[in-house]
């Protein structure tokens, strides 16, 4: 959620950092600041405040901050509230000045160490630790910038996305990437840095995409990167200052953009927020743990998409946090008998976050003794998020489509981080926490693959061009699966589409089955396959016509009444948002013949502001 805006030219860098700022806004924030190298006798000019960056805008202009080097920062709340001394930039004697995304989970153990080497902390920051630690190691080691942040970085534990500079050495800026994204904005006698491309589109088209373990020393005209402690190049990429979120650029719909989106999507949430072995809970906000710790219970309140990203919750909070959840629709939330649990943890999911019926639960749950409010949201400005104890932001970017289809994969993403934290309480052990995070950091890689279904599902979708109903069918958490794939169909192709427990068949939809009635079935390798399997002969023996997703592992075979699209294999816990996707694929390409309007499916609307 945080920014990083960082410059080193021949001009003044001020205004080039502002407006830097200003374009990460929708990242979400509660702090600003910025530093810069005084043009006379080389001191550090430090600035910061709270709440929005028009704020620090005005501060900069009565101070008249200058400079041609500069680091500037919005945060978000994890250590330490939201004061001006936890803001960044963070300094070590006047002297190391640092911006830093992510989160250091070993900080007090380096807190404990620099304290008895009398280093004085002003901030409850984790951040603070690495300029003392850097200015520590450079002073007693009499080494340089470079040589100080790689011996520091070493021994740091967590994710980190950090720049630095030193007041001594005024023509250099120091980045690193662990975790957390950096990039290189390449300019003509000048360059920058930030956390996101977009923070830079003003003054450059083109960028150097830092990969994972790099470390990068920028000045005015080169840019050297080291990986490993080898010396490597890496590709300047050109992004056109035109291309934006509401472009829909080589593809025909948004949908379809958006969908192809997720890999990306969901990397971009999960940075940050996972180790190489754990998740770093402390990303879910300040006092997260506290909270977390008195959690026994969950409610979950959401609408439409999000409710079923919530139903896919419910199975992995029981299943791997040993906790009971119930799901409730929001517009139907307020309306019943509630029966508070103590020690419930209240959850809303939204995606613009200012779906009325989802915010009408969360002011409704106030009457109720939960222990906090959290919030799953893609809009770090909304109305739920403001008003939630704690939130956790998708970070899918801009969602123009109707159908929601990115910001589903990364609410279901922080999902599963929810349920891996609250997991520890109840014991679940760190080596089967250490395989669900290897297991999350595989799941851009499998989304990915799982897109190369695209054009066979576009040759089966001709297939619905006549057809006026369907049925999905699913069996634990691909129940869920396959409310969610019925919704994408009806909505955006107006099928009459509905989604049924494949074991509740024989209890009366089996009674809708014939050679007319295309049903859809997802089938992951997993202990409900067999009697998946008994279910889906069911449909065959009425002359049903069968499309099943099934993982590839399980060799599923078509046949003259099934057709089998074979779903790249994945483990258990993933499988709900693999076998999403080429739910998603199917309704587009159905939508695309019968030739409706994809993008703006007709009587609805993209965020539901009204109850």
């Amino acid at each position: 959620m945080c920014g990083i805006v960082c410059a080193i030219a021949q001009r003044e860098v001020r205004e080039i950092l502002l407006e830097g700022l200003k374009r990460l806004e929708y990242r979400g924030y509660d702090s600003a600041g910025m530093v810069t190298i005084g043009s006379e006798r080389n001191q550090l000019q430090v600035i910061k405040s709270i709440g929005k960056v028009a704020e620090l805008v005005n501060a900069t202009q009565s101070k008249k901050i200058s400079g041609r080097i500069g680091l500037a920062h919005t945060r978000w709340a994890t250590h330490g509230k939201p004061t001006k001394a936890n803001a960044h930039p963070h300094v070590s004697r006047n002297e190391i000045a640092v911006v830093h995304n992510g989160i250091i989970e070993n900080h007090e153990v380096f807190r404990r160490g620099l304290k008895k080497k009398g280093y004085k902390f002003s901030s409850d920051t984790d951040t603070e630790i690495i300029a003392h630690a850097i200015h520590c190691y450079k002073s007693e080691h009499k080494s340089s910038l470079l040589q100080a942040v790689n011996a520091v970085i070493k021994d740091l534990s967590g994710a980190y996305g950090l720049c630095v500079f030193d007041k001594r050495n005024p023509d250099q800026i120091i980045a690193a990437r662990s975790g957390s994204p950096l990039i290189i904005g390449v300019g003509i006698g000048e360059n920058f840095i930030a956390s996101d491309p977009a923070a830079l589109g003003q003054v450059t088209d083109r960028f150097v995409y830092l990969e994972e373990g790099d470390v990068a020393l920028i000045t005015l005209n080169d840019v050297s990167i080291w990986h490993k402690s080898r010396r490597v190049k890496r590709t300047i990429t050109t992004i056109p200052r035109s291309s934006s979120d509401s472009d829909k650029g080589k593809f025909q719909h948004f949908m379809l953009k958006e969908i192809y989106e997720q890999p990306k999507s969901i990397r971009e949430t999960l940075i940050g927020r996972i180790s190489k072995t754990k998740v770093l809970e402390q990303a879910f906000g300040l006092n997260a743990d506290k909270v977390f710790d008195k959690v026994k219970h969950v409610q979950i309140v959401a609408c439409g998409t999000s409710y079923h990203a919530g139903l896919i919750a419910k199975y992995w909070l029981e299943s791997v946090a040993k906790l009971s959840c119930q799901v409730d629709v929001a517009s139907d939330y307020r309306y019943r008998s509630i029966v508070s649990h103590p020690g419930t943890l209240f959850v809303t999911i939204s995606q613009s976050g200012e779906t009325a019926d989802t915010l009408a639960a969360l002011k409704y749950s106030k009457k109720f003794s939960y222990v906090a409010s959290l919030s799953i949201c893609n809009v770090a400005t909304s109305a739920l998020v403001r008003e939630s104890d704690l939130c956790l932001l998708t970070m899918a970017g801009k969602e123009v489509g109707v159908a929601s289809t990115k910001a589903f994969s990364t609410q279901l993403s922080v999902l599963l981080l929810l349920s891996i934290v609250l997991g520890r309480r109840s014991g679940l052990p760190a080596k089967e926490e250490k395989e669900l995070v290897s297991q999350l950091h595989q799941l851009p890689t499998l989304i990915e693959k799982t897109l190369k279904l695209d054009k066979s599902i576009k040759t089966i979708a001709k297939q619905f061009s006549k057809k006026n109903h369907s049925l999905f069918l699913g069996r634990g958490a691909q129940y869920p699966v396959a409310k969610e794939g019925a919704l994408k169909l009806k909505e955006i192709s107006y099928i009459h589409a509905e989604a049924y427990q494949a074991g509740e068949l024989k209890h009366g939809p089996l009674a809708l089955v014939d050679n007319k009635m295309p049903v859809i079935a997802v089938a992951p390798n997993n202990d409900l396959l067999s009697k998946l399997k008994a279910n889906l002969s069911e449909v065959s023996a009425r002359g049903g016509k069968l499309y099943v997703f099934a993982d590839e592992s399980i060799k599923y075979k078509s046949d003259k009444s099934c057709k089998v699209i074979n779903v790249p294999s994945c483990p258990e816990i993933l499988a709900p948002l693999v076998f999403t996707i080429p739910l998603q694929l199917l309704a587009y390409h159905v939508a695309l013949t019968k030739g409706t309007d994809v993008d703006h499916p007709r009587n609805l609307a993209k965020s539901v502001t009204v109850e």
